[in-house]
């Protein structure tokens, strides 16, 4: 049997957003800044980050200021939505047992309503209520162990975004008191975005925000070239390009991409995913191994790539054009990579898909 895992000290949890993340930030190869061009980096999150900006020429920027709100940012949202810190206002929301409604954030209550559109557009394959499914097969402590029949209807019994309910904008209640829940599918994107947000304040107007390889761009460089992103080829032993993305019309676009590659299990001749159908408890069997996602708002971009994974190309690309989806498809067909892009993709103004 053979374990492969992804980065494990995630600031969001396990099941680690449910994915390997398979975005490479070309900060370096394709994204070479001149002098005008200020950088933070550093670590947060249980990954690295890195944010680079061009202060506009009519606006005088604080640098050291931008660095400690960005810095204090980080440490709010882990306070606020970490499932890693018993003292975060979502472990406390889980921990306490009780079917009657809790006060919370009102930050937490948006996410979760917005998780909600995507649990109900993807046909409940995507849920914040996993993680029981997750632990059960084994993928918290990488020791594979397929359940029961009995283990996993207990287990399928304690999910379902619909046991988790908006009282309204500062409530939410479990319909029972044992329900757990984590924004690890779309709580890094949330990040990008108030990273995002803290720049534009600051009348940043190009930039280049990413986290875990998770990403939201604005602007051109200083040079007038484009941002590009090297997104990498869905192989579970390689290290290779698969496309570059160039976001040429400067416009605020962000690219999430989830994958299956980097974190399953074999066993007895057979490879079980760590994304889990949250509608039959089990791993997905089809073979669509990458979904990337285009979406002005990051954490849209994130719930989407991990739901458009679950539900995979066949059934993903149906949804992803209902919904006006902007996203790549990758199956692997016995060791062929096909791509499939869904119409909104296809559609998609300035921003170019090319081969390294």
């Amino acid at each position: 049997m053979k374990a492969t895992n992804a980065n494990s000290d995630h600031l969001f949890s396990i099941p680690k957003k449910l994915i390997s993340l398979v975005l490479l930030a070309s900060l370096s190869a394709c994204d070479q800044s001149t002098s005008d061009m200020q950088k933070l980096e550093g670590f947060a999150q249980g990954t690295s980050y890195h944010i680079t900006y061009l202060p506009a020429a009519e606006h005088k920027v604080n640098p050291k200021e931008i660095e400690q709100q960005i810095a204090a940012e980080f440490e709010r949202i882990d306070l606020t939505l970490s499932n890693y810190r018993d003292d975060s206002d979502i472990e406390k929301f889980n921990a306490n047992q009780t079917d009657a409604p809790q006060s919370v954030d009102p930050e937490m209550v948006k996410l979760v309503e917005q998780a909600r559109s995507v649990y109900q557009a993807s046909n409940g394959c995507y849920d914040l209520t996993i993680k029981p499914l997750f632990d059960l097969w084994g993928f918290k402590n990488d020791v594979f162990s397929p359940p029961s029949e009995e283990d996993l209807s207990l287990a399928m019994s304690t999910v379902g975004m619909n046991y988790l309910e908006t009282v309204d904008a500062t409530h939410l209640r479990k319909k029972f008191p044992k329900l757990r829940f984590d924004i690890s599918s779309i709580g890094q994107g949330y990040t990008v975005s108030r990273m995002a947000a803290i720049l534009e304040n600051h009348k940043v107007e190009s930039y280049l925000v990413e986290i875990g390889g998770e990403l939201k761009i604005k602007g051109k460089k200083s040079d007038g070239e484009p941002w590009k992103i090297a997104l990498e080829k869905p192989l579970p032993n390689e290290r290779k390009l698969h496309k570059i993305v160039s976001f040429d019309s400067g416009e605020p676009y962000a690219l999430m991409a989830s994958g299956t590659y980097r974190h399953y299990f074999d066993s007895k001749g057979k490879r079980y995913s760590h994304i889990i159908d949250a509608r039959s408890g089990n791993p997905i069997e089809h073979n669509t191994v990458s979904v990337a996602v285009l979406n002005p708002d990051p954490t849209i971009a994130d719930a989407w790539s991990t739901a458009l994974l679950c539900l995979g190309s066949k059934e993903g690309l149906k949804v992803a054009d209902q919904n006006q989806i902007a996203a790549l498809f990758i199956d692997d067909n016995n060791g062929k990579l096909v791509e499939r892009n869904s119409q909104n993709l296809n559609d998609l103004k300035g921003i170019l898909l090319s081969e390294p």
